[in-house]
């Protein structure tokens, strides 16, 4: 009978663990799929006869610059992002209070045997204290640095020239995989000469720098530990 029940516990003990550490693995996914690229559209756009030109109508002008402006171009952008933020809070706070009551007459008490007896003191028949205190302290320093350089492509361009650009790259060293994703806004104007443009000129810049492998791995708790998080109320 003694085994049974332990056995019936014990497969209880294990199944919660598992159901717990199924929800628990959800909320660290971290894997960033890349959309794959646009294929390149190819747009006929009349251009004026050149009778005469030493340059074919069909070339770009001889002014004319390389950068990204219509669906399906490439843009390179320069990622350079680098943060820092740090607060500091203190609590400091205490309450002290007093409360006491006398009845020295009550209805005829007074005068009663237990008014008149002397272990009962009706001036002081109500007397209360109470002190509290409270100090609290905390600090929190975060720093991120991130450079590198990521080619997109031009996916969607604005009514008013503004152009939508996305892209990603992976990648893979010893069975260590890095994801590098990046999506967003950016204006003509800010993209240079060269075709690049810097990160801080894009607008609702999305980027997303992750891994998987054996390393990322070692840089999560256990599945025990994260369970233990989940249900620990203290």
């Amino acid at each position: 009978m003694n085994k049974l029940i332990t056995h019936s516990l014990l497969f209880i003990f294990l199944a919660t663990g598992v159901l717990l550490t199924s929800c628990a693995q959800q909320p660290h996914e971290k894997i960033v799929n890349i959309p794959e690229p646009l294929e390149e559209i190819q747009t006929e756009v009349a251009r004026p006869a050149s009778d005469g030109s030493l340059w074919p109508g069909e070339q770009h002008s001889l002014y004319a610059d390389h950068k990204g402006r219509v669906t399906g171009d490439i843009v390179t952008v320069t990622i350079s992002e680098k943060a820092s933020a740090s607060k500091e809070a203190s609590t400091d706070t205490s309450r002290d209070s007093s409360t006491s009551a006398s009845i020295p007459n009550l209805l005829g008490l007074e005068k009663s045997p237990m008014g008149k007896n002397p272990n009962v003191n009706l001036e002081a028949l109500i007397k209360a204290e109470f002190a509290n205190s409270f100090q609290g302290a905390g600090k929190t320093v975060r720093k991120e640095d991130l450079v590198a350089s990521l080619t997109t492509q031009v996916i969607e361009v604005y009514p008013n020239g503004n152009l939508k650009i996305r892209g990603g790259k992976e990648v893979r060293v010893n069975d260590e995989t890095q994801i590098i994703y990046l999506t967003g806004i950016v204006r003509p104007v800010d993209i240079l000469a060269n075709n690049t443009i810097d990160s801080k000129n894009v607008l609702n810049a999305r980027i997303s720098y992750t891994g998987k492998g054996a390393i990322s791995d070692k840089q999560e708790p256990g599945w025990l530990t994260r369970i233990v998080d989940n249900v620990w109320p203290f």
